[in-house]
């Protein structure tokens, strides 16, 4: 088994703590990030240690946030300066290591094998991240310490915030057994249902089930959920998978065939979908779409570009055209647009970007970060038949951006 040389550094609260730096007067308050304020039809983005006290979660309902907690104070998401503070972060791990790898706008894993001649023990390495960061950007992170990503990246949630957790090689398996299986990746709530069938309410139940058991329930992912049950985790530093998602949507009050009105729903979430992306400094290759009737069957459809994009016209244009293949004669429940296939290089078209259209969108953008995200909207968004999107996965708000996360739910064999 290797040192304890991988470190998961995730800052704690983040949209909320920068706000709450910035502006003294939120230090101590409850502090819920997202929208347009507790009226919005949107959704919390972050909430700081005070509001989550009165049981104020990411993704929550901005409605439901201001319910929980009368006297919070909402604070539109500000993702040019999030992500300024961001680079910020990642610049100081990179003085601990020269292998770090950026997982979301808040959180890194950095290996500090072969460094302890300039910064010690990782342990060392793991107090001096947190006490720079607070002490440089007054932000505070917590810090897992493992052999492996997996085990850091669970360590690095046990004791927000301002906290740190060292697992030694070798007590991976110890570590992991007495916490509920729902920490451990690829375990979402369809597989707790069926883990449970089995008696398993903990990692350490999954770790004593049989291999042969879990391959013919799970197929081959079986084997490997087996294997993090024990903190096995093969996953070097920089190797994990490519970004996920920016995905939102919205459900109808009244289902709906107006075309018209899907349209321009469309058009709403293609504006909040393209927003997020710019905020979190990368384009689309994919664009998909989600449809659910009123017999709550739901449809899925996704188109390639030709290059990838974060402009909200061709986004809207590619939903439209999928939508609009799929939805003849349906009656409509719920729409979503996701954005899938990130990247963060810039993509160069044979003739060049549209510099006009990208201008514009940046100056939009400037705008509704100064004064709100309604201070300037299109034309046909002002009717108010058409709500704001809701905020799904998660690259997300730029806060939920998951680059290299692991695999998700595992669907079980049928």
């Amino acid at each position: 088994m290797p040192g304890a040389t991988i470190l998961h550094v995730d800052l704690d609260a983040f949209f909320a703590a920068v706000e709450q730096r910035d502006r003294p007067e939120l230090r101590g308050r409850p502090v819920i990030v997202g929208g347009g304020g507790p009226n919005d039809r949107g959704v919390v983005s972050a909430a700081s240690y005070e509001a989550r006290r009165f049981g104020v979660r990411s993704a929550m309902p901005l409605r439901t946030a201001a319910a929980l907690c009368p006297d919070g104070v909402f604070v539109p998401v500000d993702g040019r300066k999030y992500q300024a503070v961001s680079r910020e972060v990642m610049a100081i791990l990179r003085r601990f290591s020269p292998q770090v790898e950026q997982v979301s706008i808040d959180e890194a894993f950095l290996d500090v094998a072969g460094t302890e001649a300039l910064h010690g023990t990782s342990d060392a390495v793991a107090f001096a991240v947190r006490e720079t960061i607070t002490r440089e950007l007054q932000l505070t992170a917590s810090v897992g310490v493992a052999a492996t990503r997996l085990v850091a990246k669970i360590a690095s949630d046990l004791r927000k915030p301002d906290g740190l957790v060292v697992v030694p090689p070798g007590g991976e398996e110890a570590f992991l057994a007495p916490l509920p299986i729902g920490r451990l990746w690829g375990v979402g709530e369809k597989s707790r249902l069926v883990l449970a069938e089995y008696g398993v309410r903990t990692i350490g139940d999954l770790a004593a089930l049989p291999p042969d058991t879990l391959r013919r329930r799970f197929g081959s992912m079986g084997p490997v959920l087996h294997d993090r049950a024990r903190g096995i985790d093969p996953t070097p530093v920089g190797g994990g998978e490519a970004a996920r998602s920016v995905s939102h949507e919205h459900t109808f009050d009244r289902d709906t065939n107006d075309w018209e009105v899907l349209e321009r729903t469309l058009l709403g979430l293609a504006e909040g979908v393209s927003g997020r992306l710019r905020a979190g400094g990368v384009k689309a290759g994919t664009i998909g779409v989600k449809v659910r009737d009123s017999g709550f069957e739901t449809h899925s459809r996704q188109r390639s570009l030709p290059q990838p994009t974060d402009q909200t016209d061709l986004i809207w244009r590619t939903a439209v055209d999928l939508v609009r293949a799929h939805t003849r004669g349906m009656t409509v429940r719920l729409l979503g647009v996701a954005a899938t296939n990130l990247t963060d290089r810039q993509q160069l078209s044979l003739f060049g970007s549209d510099d006009r259209q990208e201008r514009a969108t940046r100056a939009m953008d400037e705008i509704r970060q100064r004064f709100g995200p309604k201070a300037i909207t299109r034309a046909r968004l002002l009717d108010g038949t058409v709500a704001e999107p809701f905020e799904r996965d998660h690259l997300h708000a730029p806060e939920a951006r998951r680059v290299g996360r692991p695999p998700g739910e595992v669907e079980p064999d049928e």
